[in-house]
């Protein structure tokens, strides 16, 4: 097992999306949504490889008109809704390793529905992770939640319940924010795993450090968070 010092990126697109049919190849902006993702990685100095995974060979040949290194074909076990992230990762590592060919130590976890980035949050991002990397298994970009869960409800019975405990008195959960502590959603920017991390069995970890960003982001699910995208991507160009 050989393991180079290096970041390598590997994005993800399954062809079977729910929300948005095909939406990982619908051109944004005058590129396939994998396109941008592609482009940015492939920008980044401190990224040594891009790698595309997909259960589609339609999917593989649009990713070859993009800066490119090495192209994934899944398994049918990884082409299914059930498929995680993890199993996806572990593929790629797992036949690496059956051909004896050499893997990197870390890996950059590019999203294809995350198409907005900025070139200096992910160097930002990567250096953060070098700094820390003996003391953590893994890095997320994550920004601030303006509106805090707690303030969201369950339904329990037919009526509205706190979400964090079973109390139906609202009026102590519907307050201003300032009253409840600040929460942080991950933003699908970039993740940062351990390839020894990968093949003990997660990504995360129990020692993950957030890199917190007030980037414009967003995580394409439907119509509206693409058209929201396209016309972001369009008034930066």
């Amino acid at each position: 097992m050989y393991f180079k010092n290096e970041f390598w990126a590997l994005i993800p697109a399954r062809s079977k999306s729910k929300g948005l049919k095909h939406k990982n190849i619908k051109k944004i902006a005058g590129k396939h949504l994998i396109g941008h993702s592609l482009i940015t990685a492939g920008k980044c100095k401190q990224i040594k490889k891009v790698i595309f995974s997909s259960d589609s060979k339609k999917y593989i040949q649009i990713a070859k008109k993009y800066k490119c290194d090495e192209f994934h074909l899944r398994s049918k076990k990884n082409s299914t809704d059930n498929a995680s992230e993890y199993s996806v990762f572990r593929e790629y590592i797992n036949q690496k390793l059956k051909k004896k060919l050499p893997l990197p130590l870390y890996f950059v976890h590019f999203r294809p529905t995350a198409p907005i980035r900025n070139m200096k949050t992910i160097n930002k991002a990567i250096k953060y992770f070098k700094k820390n990397k003996k003391k953590i298994t893994c890095l997320r970009t994550a920004s601030v939640v303006n509106d805090p869960p707690y303030r969201t409800s369950r339904i329990i019975n037919g009526k509205l319940c706190a979400l964090t405990k079973k109390d139906f008195d609202l009026d102590k959960w519907f307050r201003p924010r300032h009253f409840f502590p600040k929460t942080y959603k991950c933003n699908c920017i970039i993740d940062i795993y351990k390839t020894k991390n990968v093949l003990k069995g997660y990504l995360f970890g129990n020692k993950v450090i957030p890199l917190i960003t007030d980037d414009f982001k967003i995580d394409i699910d439907d119509k509206i968070d693409f058209k929201i995208a396209e016309n972001y991507l369009k008034l930066k160009t």
